[in-house]
Parts: C-alpha cells; structure tokens; sequence
C-alpha cells in the first residue's frame, strides 16, 4: 500500500507540472549572446508571441491564423493537451483502484484497474518528453543555424525544463506502479516454477542415465544386435532349465 501511495504522488506530481506548462509563457525566449545593449525581450509559447520592453510593459499577439501555423506547432499542441488527458484519466483510475480507497471489488479487479492505470501514466509521459524534446531540439538547431534570420528566439524557456522534470516523475511513478500492480495481476508470469529432483532411468543397455527434472520422457531405441543378443541368452537359459528339470525327473 505505501509504494502505492509513493508511485501515486510522483506520478500526479509529475502531472501537475506538465499541466503547468500548457500556459507558461518562457517556452523560448530571446537570445542576448553577443549583444551589448538589450532593450526588448522576446517569448513565446505555444499560443502567442510577446515583447517586453526595459520598462516592464509587455505586449502579446496571438497567433491570428491556426491554418497558417506550421505542422511543428499544431503537433506539439496535440501532444500537450493529450499529455494533460492522459494523465487526467490516469488519476481517475489510480484513485479507483489503490488499496487505500476501496471503491474497486477485489484485489484482482483493483490491480488490473491499477494496471490501466500505469499505462495510461506511461502514455502521458511519453507524450509530454516528446513534446518537450522535440521543442528543445528544433530551439538548439535553430541556435547553431547561421542562416536562420531570426536569432532572437533560440533559447530555451523555463517551461521546457519544468516539463523534463516532470515527464520524469510520472515515468517514474508510473514503471513502479506498473511493476507492483502487474505482479498482482498477472501472477502467473511472475512466479517460478518448482523443478523436479533429478530422476534415474535404466535403460536396457544396462547403463544409468541422470535425467533433469524438466526433461521430457525419452524412448530409448534398443539396436537390434542387443535384441537378437538377449532373445538368444533368453533361449540358452530355458533350454538349460528344461535339461535340469529332465535330468531330475530320469533320476527319479
């Protein structure tokens, strides 16, 4: 129950981080490397562009047309908004089936329930380490681009680091939930089974074989010279039995 409880507070941790960075506003801010007098500021996120003048005063713009944005933007929202409903529904499920709440049936049900939970966890983070990746990448290609014309936006803002911070929380959390919930689940492929003692088999060639305990059942295959060798001893041995027998009865 308490590594539960642990793996619960990492993962809604994790997701109250990247939830927070839907409406930060540093996702990349401007770049003041090899300028002496710096009289604006600019940032953006993932809705709007502003600029902050040395007064303070800051002055916004959304983006005025979704069909215009670039694929790269509409892709990083989609993910970010999936990130949050992912994990949304992963609290749902987690609240519902963790030992300490008793809403779910039995402990089977409240596993497996567990389970979907710790995947839908999974989900989420992989989405918002996806989003936040690929953001900080394009930021630092664009830096080390000497052709790229607008150099003022290529630093990487605070919101991508949040989102690191807490995309790795909810990946944490969410394998420790899984691990537990799994074994519960499925026990079947997470215990061992008990092997057999070694078994001994004589084989007809008078020889002794030491078999392992999970080995299958061997058929021995008698060659035909031993065959014809023991029918013939056999033979010997009843015709010298008849002799006796006749012998005792003549003395008789």
């Amino acid at each position: 129950m308490a590594t539960e409880i642990v793996a619960f507070l990492l993962t809604i941790s994790g997701w109250i981080l990247i939830s927070s960075t839907l409406p930060t506003d540093y996702w990349k801010v401007s770049s003041v490397d090899g300028t002496v007098i710096t009289t604006a500021t600019f940032w953006s996120n993932l809705w709007k562009t502003c600029v902050t003048d040395s007064t303070g005063v800051s002055n916004c713009k959304d983006f005025p047309s979704m069909l215009a944005l670039d694929v790269f933007l509409h892709v990083c929202r989609a993910l970010a908004v999936v990130s949050v409903i992912f994990g949304f529904w992963g609290a749902v499920l987690a609240l519902i089936g963790m030992k300490c709440t008793k809403i779910g049936g039995s402990e089977l049900a409240n596993a497996r329930v567990t389970f979907a939970a710790a995947l839908t966890y999974m989900a989420s983070s992989f989405c918002g380490m996806i989003v936040y990746s690929w953001w900080g990448n394009k930021m630092r290609s664009d830096f080390v681009d000497p052709y790229y014309l607008e150099q003022k936006y290529v630093e990487l803002g605070a919101a991508l680091f949040i989102g690191w911070g807490g995309s790795c929380l909810v990946i944490c959390g969410s394998a420790v939930m899984w691990y537990f919930s799994a074994r519960m689940s499925f026990p079947r492929s997470f215990t061992k089974k008990p092997r057999r003692p070694p078994t001994y088999m004589t084989a007809r060639t008078r020889q002794t074989y030491m078999l392992p305990g999970s080995s299958r059942p061997t058929t021995f295959i008698i060659p035909p010279s031993h065959q014809s060798y023991r029918v013939n001893r056999e033979n010997r041995e009843s015709r010298g039995r008849r002799g006796t027998q006749e012998s005792q009865r003549q003395s008789f």
